[in-house]
């Protein structure tokens, strides 16, 4: 599943190609959203935000299309001519020199602006929203410190906080030295400030070069004389799908288990129990 730095990257792309470019095309070949798509056809789209995993694209005269790509939703941006519809695709934006393409989509709805508050309203805060708002991140740790939950639960939990997924969840705590299985409660107000702000950083790297990297230069191939990974999700990473290999740091084996229904990684030596 797409973490929050795609999606966030999703609506730069669709601000920048759609946004107030005049009216849009716009149509569902597959027939899914086709009742949606006649209403929106014709209209300017006015406004592209992203709240978590959650890509909110604004007509004012009509609402907002909510968009959530799920395990299985795949975007294609980019210059026309469009290639030719198929039934896969769930919805299309056209103009004279732009298309978007989504197919397979958890969800796809036109919603009105009370249900789409709706939707921030169960959402926890998100690193890349709203960044100069002082409270987001005590808003999620009043939630972490009262619980007993692992923070890599909490972590990937998105009324707690937004966006993270799995490759921020297990890096993350690798690089601020966590064991996964510490309990929210356990988490001290100041690891908790390193680590929101760890996620700022990183997730807007992410969004910058549409890629998750999370190796500091230290620990870059290059730095380290080691060869550089290869995988289908690119970027450096410390601990990620990276199991039964030797750590980066310690040279140990990193483990994996099922944890919150996803794959979990770390290294038990750099990663303590916190204090």
């Amino acid at each position: 599943m797409p973490e929050g730095h795609t999606i966030h990257r999703l609506a730069a792309d669709h601000r920048e190609r759609f946004q107030d470019r005049g009216p849009l095309r716009v149509t569902s070949p597959q027939g899914k959203f086709s009742d949606s798509a006649a209403l929106l056809d014709g209209h300017e789209m006015d406004a592209a935000e992203a709240h978590g995993k959650h890509l909110f694209l604004g007509f004012a005269e009509t609402g907002w299309i909510h968009i959530h790509l799920g395990l299985f939703g795949k975007y294609a941006v980019g210059e026309t001519p469009a290639p030719p519809p198929t039934d896969t695709l769930r919805l299309r934006l056209l103009t004279d020199t732009y298309y978007s393409d989504l197919r397979g989509p958890t969800t796809c709805a036109l919603i009105t602006d009370e249900e789409k508050q709706a939707i921030h309203d169960r959402l926890g805060p998100d690193p890349l929203r709203d960044p100069d708002d002082p409270d987001d991140p005590d808003k999620a740790y009043r939630r972490i410190a009262r619980s007993r939950t692992t923070i890599a639960a909490l972590l990937m939990d998105q009324k707690v906080i937004a966006g993270v997924g799995n490759v921020y969840r297990a890096e993350v705590l690798f690089r601020h030295g966590i064991d996964p299985y510490t309990q929210g409660k356990d988490i001290e107000p100041a690891q908790w400030t390193a680590m929101w702000e760890d996620l700022v950083a990183l997730m807007r790297e992410g969004v910058r070069l549409n890629r998750i990297d999370t190796v500091r230069p230290e620990h870059l191939p290059e730095a380290m004389g080691r060869p550089p990974r290869v995988d289908d999700h690119g970027g450096e990473v410390y601990v990620y799908r990276r199991a039964t290999m030797p750590c980066h740091i310690c040279g140990g084996e990193i483990r994996t288990a099922d944890l919150a229904a996803r794959n979990l990684f770390w290294c038990p030596a750099c990663q303590r129990t916190a204090p």
